[in-house]
């Protein structure tokens, strides 16, 4: 897979923010050696070995040492990401959701390159750590299959971009904005500003609708039924007019009429409209439209029909009898 030529200017920072971390955490632990070589008695209370991992002792130093340098490379990824973003993507000419997938990537390869770098600063046999790799493989065959799934179509998510962010997606009964998309889950914000939080197998597994994958322009289409004593063409022109008087309706592509075919009751027509601004809330376009095509039909006297049933009576033969309470 090639990498977009945005990716490019990113490359520099990010060695330049690998070195400041390694830099700075080897002082910080030089630092911290110091004050603890002030008394013996802290320092070897300190330095006992708690356990190993394979080859290597740890010690409350030691997780000291890494709690600490964990945090500064968390504060060190964040600040990165929002420098990269700021000052980088923000300049850009890419789509909003490929520049969160490039500022996603920039902060885990910060984190993943300062975690080698700390711990192999830290004297951690990287070798050592297949242990952990094990006994995490085992914890994910015997209950964290759920977990894993959602981390692995988190990245499938940020590479192949089958949603993005700012996309309008429909996943089940959920329909919304794509807001965030994270490692566990993909946030996505409705019509009443809730942010549903979906597992990201969702995405991968499931039937996704993406309203907006290639663009914001959606057509939806209106349904109006008038009686038999109705002109089709005129009913036709109508129905054109008020679509080109409402503003959220695109002239390109232009709107159009189908003449569906013979109700029951009515001519069925379908009003089809494009539009790009009223892509989250459908409803409300349609419900402008139904109101213009009411007044516009009243105006020309064209006459909305309601359901008719013909009730057929069958003689009675049989004799009625009246009874007076």
């Amino acid at each position: 897979m090639q990498l977009p030529s945005a990716w490019k200017p990113i490359v520099t920072p990010l060695l330049l923010i690998l070195f400041l971390i390694a830099g700075w955490t080897l002082g910080a632990w030089d630092r911290i050696s110091g004050v603890v070589a002030l008394d013996s008695r802290v320092s070897r209370i300190l330095n006992q070995t708690l356990f190993e991992v394979g080859k290597t002792p740890l010690s409350i130093a030691s997780l000291f040492k890494t709690a600490v340098f964990l945090l500064l490379l968390g504060l060190t990824a964040g600040k990165g990401r929002r420098l990269l973003r700021r000052h980088v993507l923000d300049h850009l000419s890419i789509a909003p959701g490929e520049k969160f997938v490039i500022e996603s990537v920039a902060g885990y390869l910060i984190i993943i390159l300062g975690l080698i770098v700390g711990l192999q600063a830290a004297g951690i046999d990287l070798s050592t750590l297949t242990v952990l790799g094990g006994a995490l493989g085992i914890g994910i065959g015997f209950g964290l299959q759920n977990i894993a799934n959602n981390l692995i179509s988190g990245v499938i998510l940020l590479f192949e971009q089958p949603i993005k962010v700012s996309d309008r997606v429909e996943v089940g009964s959920l329909n919304g904005e794509v807001v965030r998309i994270g490692v566990r889950s993909t946030w996505v914000r409705t019509n009443d500003n809730i942010v549903v939080l979906v597992p990201n197998s969702e995405f991968v597994s499931s039937k996704v609708t993406n309203w907006t994958a290639n663009d914001r322009k959606v057509r939806f289409s209106t349904p109006v039924g008038v009686s038999y004593s109705s002109n089709p063409a005129e009913v036709r022109d109508i129905l054109l007019k008020v679509a080109s008087r409402n503003q959220d309706v695109l002239s390109s592509p232009e709107p159009d009429v189908i003449f569906k075919g013979f109700g029951d009751n009515s001519l069925d027509f379908e009003l089809r409209v494009w539009t790009s601004s009223k892509v989250d809330v459908p409803w409300i376009l349609k419900s402008d439209l139904n109101f213009a095509i009411f007044e516009a039909f009243r105006e020309h006297n064209i006459e909305i029909p309601f359901p008719q049933r013909d009730v057929h009576v069958r003689s009675i033969e049989a004799p009625l009898t009246s009874w007076r309470g």
